[in-house]
């Protein structure tokens, strides 16, 4: 264990130093790697704007938009700014719960902690995703719904009353700090504005209002903050208006009530858990719920209840999902992130202050080693692949088991592109505009920007709205298909499509051009496949079109 010294000076300047160290390590980490599947496709709503989009609500895209400013600095950094950005601020913010439920050395164990976290660091910290702006705005209104509960409610108005009896009431109330009630309705919604589980921010203070609180019910201030939250949510409502409910309809069949079980998935589910959240973190936060249901932990009782009722909804709920249908598990991270104020109260009680210090204990320790040896790890095998993942050696199978890959070698392909397209364009074979096609949203938004951003190219997604996903929008945005046109077509080694078979009748004809190898240390990890696809005669469903076929299923 370290000892150090139990003084808001001392926690002051190890929070500062870790919010530093954190910051830089990460801005480092978002320069260095390329784009994951997921995060670049992200891009697309930022260079494609609208209320909403088919997967995910639009704040994701108006971060990117503000921190890029407005994609005037396009590259990875600027793109993943907000999550270096807003991953510091989650870190003091977590801190600043802490202190105020227990004491500065739970919110420093629950800084250290939520460092710790691979979601928390990595996913929220590094990757842009929907994700980020999540958990900012989920750590805020926590915040301020702990703020909320410390104050105590005056006796509602009853029986017969007068105009100075309602006046007297609502200056009492005010007391209460209701702001911190409107706070939360305001970055509940924008939480929800974020991702559609943010939903569980009210789920859980209902729960709470409902189990330990009643007399909430009866304060106008709560109904005013629901309504903050759903004028939020405008945006979303207005768009899914439009498409036909078309993003509401994707999510309810990605999860389900009922189905067949499957041990598979659960397990899956589990793992992930494990992992995302870091092992150490994951088996604290058991611990310390344990504790908290014996009543075996000292910390603000109203917290307590307020942050079990928010976090074990949205835990249980894709737990359930994951027994019957294909879950991912940082679906429910915001919950055991704020698990983790728990779990610092527990480690705060089992290393009691003495003589004017504390222990840093060795889970923090071990949960913070983890990290630092998952991220090391994790950025060297990727820009190096000194772990071989993959053992093919067929052209067609290369780097199919690696899934880093999938971080890798985009930049290389542009080069090797440009310099393959420009040599066909000589010859005759193809156009110089002559566009990529591809039919699902990744490869699409990698080809988009790391080979027809750079060169001037535009991408289109021929193919269904359930792989396309905003590229069916983006088409449109583009001028649509002609008949006619002439595409290329790039795949690689790790998802080999052929496109004879995605485009059957699609083209008058489909040549296979030249095979572009991407190299990692020297050697070959990954094939792509280039082929020019010549006549378009496929037609390509439009947006309208897409949505009444919906309605009709």
């Amino acid at each position: 264990m370290i000892r150090i010294q139990d003084n808001d000076k001392k926690i002051n300047q190890i929070l500062f130093w870790l919010l530093v160290i954190s910051a830089v390590v990460r801005g480092i980490a978002a320069t260095s790697i390329e784009f994951g599947n997921d995060e670049v496709y992200y891009w697309t709503y930022a260079l494609y704007p609208d209320w909403s989009h088919f997967d995910h609500p639009p704040m994701v895209g108006w971060v990117i938009q503000l921190f890029s400013l407005n994609l005037l600095f396009d590259s990875e950094f600027f793109i993943r700014l907000a999550s270096v950005v807003f991953m510091t601020a989650n870190t003091y913010i977590i801190f600043r719960i802490g202190k105020d439920i227990k004491d500065a050395q739970t919110g420093l164990y629950a800084a250290l902690l939520y460092t710790s976290s691979v979601y928390a660091f990595v996913i929220t910290g590094i990757f842009i995703m929907p994700d980020t702006p999540l958990m900012l705005f989920w750590l805020l209104a926590i915040w301020m719904a702990i703020k909320y509960t410390k104050f105590k409610a005056p006796e509602p108005v009853e029986g017969p009353t007068d105009f100075k009896a309602v006046l007297r009431y609502f200056d009492k109330l005010s007391t209460q700090q209701p702001r911190f009630l409107l706070l939360f309705g305001l970055f509940a919604g924008l939480a929800m504005l974020s991702k559609y589980s943010g939903i569980f921010l009210w789920i859980g203070i209902m729960l709470y209002v409902l189990f330990f609180n009643r007399k909430t019910l009866k304060n106008p201030y709560l109904y005013l903050s629901l309504l903050i939250s759903a004028i939020c949510c405008i945006p979303i409502l207005y768009w899914n208006f439009q498409n036909g409910f078309i993003s509401f309809n994707f999510h309810g069949d990605r999860v389900s009530l009922f189905g067949k079980p499957n041990l598979g998935y659960f397990g899956a589910e589990l793992a992930g858990e494990l992992l995302y959240n870091n092992p150490v973190n994951f088996v604290l936060a058991i611990i310390a719920v344990i504790a908290a249901c014996k009543g075996r932990l000292t910390m603000e009782k109203t917290a307590l209840r307020l942050v079990l009722c928010i976090a074990l909804p949205l835990i249980l709920t894709f737990i359930f999902f994951s027994l019957t249908r294909q879950t991912l598990p940082h679906w429910n991270a915001p919950a055991y992130s704020i698990l983790i104020l728990l779990s610092a109260c527990w480690l705060c009680e089992k290393n009691p202050q003495s003589n004017g210090s504390f222990l840093l204990p060795k889970s923090i320790i071990a949960a913070l080693s983890i990290l630092i040896f998952t991220v090391g790890i994790g950025i060297a095998e990727i820009n190096t692949g000194f772990i071989p993942l993959d053992r093919h050696t067929e052209p067609e199978m290369l780097g199919r088991n690696d899934f880093t890959l999938d971080m890798y070698g985009w930049r290389q392909l542009e080069t090797k592109f440009a310099d393959l397209r420009e040599q066909k364009n000589a010859e005759g074979v193809v156009k110089e505009d002559d566009g990529i096609v591809a039919d699902e949203w990744f490869p699409l938004a990698n080809l988009d920007y790391y080979v027809a951003r750079p060169l001037g190219m535009k991408v289109m997604g021929v193919g269904y709205i359930e792989k396309l996903h905003k590229y069916l929008w983006i088409n449109e945005q583009r001028g649509g298909f002609k008949k006619g046109e002439d595409f290329w077509f790039l795949t690689d080694s790790r998802y080999l499509k052929n496109p004879e078979g995605l485009y059957p009748g699609g083209f008058e004809s489909i040549i296979p051009i030249d095979t572009i190898t991407i190299e990692r240390g020297g050697k070959p990890v990954k094939n792509f496949f280039v082929y020019a696809c010549k006549g378009l005669i496929y037609r390509q469903p439009t947006v309208s079109e897409t949505i009444e076929n919906n309605k009709a299923k």
